[in-house]
């Protein structure tokens, strides 16, 4: 088996991760922090059914299930998480009285899955390799090529590209040997978008496309989705949001899931209004705050709403969205709070508040700073440098190719 988490190479405490949720509190009365020392628990407790604890007494086990079951019930129970934290815990106690380890596999994948959606990667990953490590040899191979390609996934998502490769190949040689032509599909898919990780776009695209044309001669709808979203992203990357934007149409159309089409919308909206078409871009990101999804989808389309309503000079509707963004603010992580903050700042510029919006940038740059976020902060310094221009009358929207209009018209009449 290869490249386990720290948790589980011996190299530290298992599932530490989670207990980061805790840092900083000497006494943590929050829910985070409860529901990362719930998820902490219950992972020991899944390591029981692992290799070393083969002469673990029932007596023992069921102690310690007891405990990690309570502490789970002491949660909120309209708490996702804490849901998933009660089944993981059952199908552990099923899996140690039947012997079978097999039984936890879709509880251990089904939180893996919901702390990926919510952008909690390191913890996914820690799940995803507890459930390779507890699995064994006994994982099914079916079960085995989803694991590593969802490893490779938030592997990738989390910048670790070699170990991303590695596990994208791993997975594609297993579908290949099995015939599993869906799998293979992904695994192209998963390492074309590492290379556009790396910064190589022409490779990049070039993959896509070609895992694109295998995916519609298959008429497999999932992976022609996938790979126009990436090339959706490389066009956009390399400076082509016109080409873009058809590409993310479709496949948001061609999803069946509704968190990726939300995901899907949100991009969109980003991108209409990168080429100045704002009523497309508010259709696109109205219908993403309305059908919900992740917190995470729902802040930016929020934070892009409010430069919409900047953008157009429209104060009211700015003010309204910069509440609501407001409101959310103590939940954002830091990529998605200085992108909130610095566009609160653009906009007070825009209505002539320049002393406001130099002081709203300066908070950006400082959580920026913080946050490590770089790129954020080379942005917001060019953008301070030239604040005064902000007020100037907006721009004319770009002249839109057919393709993109046909994309806005159907936005316009999309039912949400």
């Amino acid at each position: 088996m290869t490249g386990f988490a720290t948790g589980q190479t011996g190299t530290g405490l298992p599932h530490s991760v989670f207990l980061r949720r805790l840092a900083g509190t000497a006494e943590p009365p929050g829910l985070e922090p409860r529901l990362g020392r719930a998820a902490f628990l219950v992972l020991r407790l899944v390591d029981l059914l692992g290799p070393g604890h083969d002469g673990l007494h029932p007596d023992a086990f069921r102690y310690q299930r007891i405990a990690t079951e309570r502490c789970c019930r002491d949660l909120p129970p309209t708490s996702t998480e804490a849901n998933h934290l009660l089944g993981l815990v059952e199908g552990t106690d099923h899996a140690f009285r039947q012997s079978d380890v097999a039984l936890v596999l879709p509880a251990l994948f089904a939180y893996g899955h919901f702390l990926e959606d919510e952008l909690r990667l390191e913890e996914a990953l820690d799940v995803l390799d507890e459930a390779l490590h507890v699995g064994g040899e006994t994982v099914a191979t079916e079960d085995g090529i989803v694991l590593r390609l969802r490893r490779a996934r938030v592997l990738r998502m989390l910048n670790s590209f070699d170990a991303a490769e590695q596990a994208y190949a791993e997975g594609g040689a297993l579908a290949g040997a099995t015939g599993d032509t869906h799998s293979e599909l992904l695994s192209r898919i998963g390492r074309a978008e590492t290379l556009r990780g790396r910064g190589n776009l022409p490779a990049a695209e070039t993959g896509l496309r070609a895992a694109l044309a295998e995916a519609e001669a298959g008429q497999d709808r999932y992976a022609q989705a996938l790979a126009h979203q990436g090339i959706a992203v490389v066009l956009s990357t390399s400076g082509r949001p016109h080409e873009a934007i058809p590409h993310l149409w479709r496949a948001f159309q061609l999803y069946d899931d509704e968190q990726p089409r939300i995901r899907a919308l949100g991009d969109m909206g980003a991108l209409l209004l990168l080429v100045g078409d704002v009523a497309g871009a508010e259709h696109a990101l109205r219908a993403v705050v309305h059908k919900g999804g992740s917190g995470e989808v729902v802040d930016n389309a929020m934070i892009e709403l409010m430069h919409c309503a900047s953008y157009r000079r429209d104060r009211v509707g700015f003010e309204r969205w910069r509440e609501r963004c407001e409101a959310r603010r103590d939940d954002m992580p830091p990529n998605i709070l200085v992108d909130f903050t610095l566009k609160a700042g653009i906009g007070w510029a825009r209505f002539g508040q320049f002393a406001r919006g130099e002081r709203v940038l300066a908070s950006a740059l400082e959580i920026a700073d913080d946050g490590g976020l770089h790129e954020f902060a080379f942005r917001i310094d060019r953008i301070r440098a030239g604040l005064r221009d902000c007020q100037e009358a907006a721009a004319e929207p770009v002249v839109e190719t057919e393709a993109v209009r046909e994309v806005s018209d159907a936005l316009a009449r999309l039912e949400v």
